[in-house]
């Protein structure tokens, strides 16, 4: 291999994967000095980064399970993220109606050993075990920013107005929310202020071990590329099975199962901001979630996904599942008529051999081959909340290759746009609109949960709306619209309206054509240059 040709000099890494864990695997390992390559074959955050219920929590259930482990890194992880990203996350807090009619999924331990212990119970949730669950969950982890747990009467509590009367009493407890696509991108944003090249609509083709090297081959854009790297990363999500045994020819007994998650989004269903946390007489539990100024978020399913990962839909079946389900709480049932738009996502979970779905361990397993000298990394299972802890541990497997590896650094480090405190977010919400009156209070706050302090970057010294350029409808303007092509990798009207934004609730048919009319455009003039 001709070293001396540029093109062809080695990274140190190279990340196969635009989702949470490999532009957090990247932005770590750039900021420790590594040279870095990314490829993702569609746009960043393109499947399962996108399609989270977009929390930041610690897996109240997966308590249930004995993942004490996983449950205590998410615990303390969650003011680690909520401290560095406080303009796409912030503090929730969620109401856990209780009924005695409540019971267990039939295959977690605990439903197992109280049975055999209390089998009187018949399956039920008895109220002294939910709540023995929450005290574990505010001392498991560190808490600083979140308030721990409260008792409500929902009879007097604002939360109880929108629920079936016959809940009476509820728990209240803290999680924290994130725009779960944004965050995808700040890392990669970030991972390429360190010096990572990062690339979106370019497939991995293949990667073979050449000399102690990789080699893989790339088909984007501007067609086919080469690229050598001392280790490889396989982030697939989803894919990463077929990244595996196919693209890099592996045979390996590891393996994920594909379970795949669907929520439907709805006209706002309450007034107040808090979360609901539903349990259902099956064991299952569903969130409703204010989402996106307008709407109520609610999910998620569990079920065994067949088929292409890119295919996944919320179906006919689950949106009537999650309707009844929400239906029980709430006092005026939701129906197909109320949900304005649905989404899918699947979770790539570590086969352990679980026997369901719901009971597939949600914790990561990071696997190292380094036979024929060239070492592969490849990342199973995984969810949002630990992103950046796995991303840790994917630096200490690989650090014996890089004996001047510098150390763990990003914990508290703000991504772009967030260097601010998480109590000052009101306050500099109050400048943007006040310092562009013409912003007003929801599209200044919606900046603020997108770009943070990175919004005045785009508006410039605008005066009016006008002085944004081209208005593509919601408050979707051109100088944004440049700014998500020309910095954030956006390449298409679904890129800014799915997953840059969730402005895709808001535009019309027509308006989206003409914005992508507009994307098309620019990006081909930006390719060409």
């Amino acid at each position: 291999m001709p070293l001396d040709d540029q093109h062809h000099v080695p990274k140190d890494l190279f990340v196969i994967g635009g989702g949470v864990n490999g532009c957090g695997i990247a932005r770590d390992a750039a900021g420790r000095g590594l040279s870095v390559a990314l490829a993702e074959q569609g746009d960043l955050a393109q499947a399962t980064s996108s399609a989270s219920t977009k929390l930041f929590h610690g897996g109240l259930r997966y308590l249930e399970y004995f993942e004490f482990r996983l449950v205590r890194e998410a615990l303390k992880e969650r003011e680690v993220l909520l401290s560095a990203m406080p303009h796409i996350s912030w503090p929730m807090r969620f109401v856990l109606p209780y009924h005695r009619d409540m019971r267990f999924e039939t295959e977690t331990p605990t439903s197992k050993l109280l049975s055999f212990v209390m089998p009187w119970m018949k399956g039920r949730r008895p109220a002294w075990l939910i709540r023995l669950g929450l005290f574990m969950y505010d001392h498991l982890g560190k808490r600083k920013l979140l308030p721990g747990t409260a008792t409500l009467d929902l009879t007097q509590d604002p939360a109880g107005k929108p629920l079936n009367p016959k809940f009476h009493k509820a728990y209240e407890y803290s999680d924290g929310w994130v725009q779960d696509a944004r965050l995808v991108v700040l890392n990669a944003r970030d991972a390429e202020a360190r010096g990572a090249q990062i690339m979106v609509r370019t497939k991995v083709i293949s990667a073979s071990r050449e000399d102690g090297l990789w080699h893989i081959v790339t088909e984007g854009p501007k067609g086919r590329a080469d690229h050598y790297a001392k280790v490889l990363v396989n982030a697939g999500g989803p894919w990463v099975d077929q990244v595996l045994r196919g693209t890099i020819g592996i045979d390996s007994t590891e393996g994920i199962r594909l379970v795949r998650g669907s929520h439907i989004v709805t006209r706002k269903l309450y007034d107040h901001d808090k979360c609901y946390f539903f349990q259902g007489e099956d064991g299952r539990i569903i969130f409703a979630i204010p989402y996106e100024q307008d709407f109520t978020l609610i999910g998620t399913t569990d079920k065994e996904h067949e088929g292409a990962p890119s295919k996944a839909q919320c179906t006919p079946e689950e949106q009537d599942y999650l309707c009844a389900f929400a239906s029980n709480y709430f006092a005026k049932p939701v129906t197909r008529d109320d949900i304005v738009w649905t989404y899918s996502g699947v979770r790539p979970l570590y086969d352990d051999g679980a026997s369901s779905a719901t009971a597939a361990t949600r914790d990561y397993v990071l696997s190292l081959n380094d036979a024929g000298g060239a070492p592969v990394l490849n990342v199973f299972g995984g969810k949002i909340t630990t992103y950046r802890r796995l991303s840790e541990h994917a630096l200490e497997k690989i650090a014996p290759f890089f004996p001047d590896l510098k150390g763990a650094w990003t914990a508290g480090v703000s991504l772009p746009g967030g260097a601010f405190k998480p109590q000052d977010t009101a306050q500099i919400t109050a400048d943007l609109a006040r310092d562009y009156p013409f912003l007003g209070e929801a599209w200044a706050q919606r900046m603020m949960r997108h770009y943070g302090l990175e919004s005045r970057e785009i508006l410039g010294s605008a005066k009016s709306a006008a002085d944004l350029g081209r208005d593509f409808g919601a408050t979707l303007s051109e100088a944004e619209v440049i700014w998500l092509i020309e910095k954030e990798w956006a390449r298409s009207a679904e890129d800014v309206i799915w997953r840059r934004t969730k402005l895709g609730l808001r535009l019309s048919p027509e308006q989206v054509a003409t914005l992508e009319e507009f994307v098309l455009h620019h990006v081909s003039t930006l390719v060409a240059a």
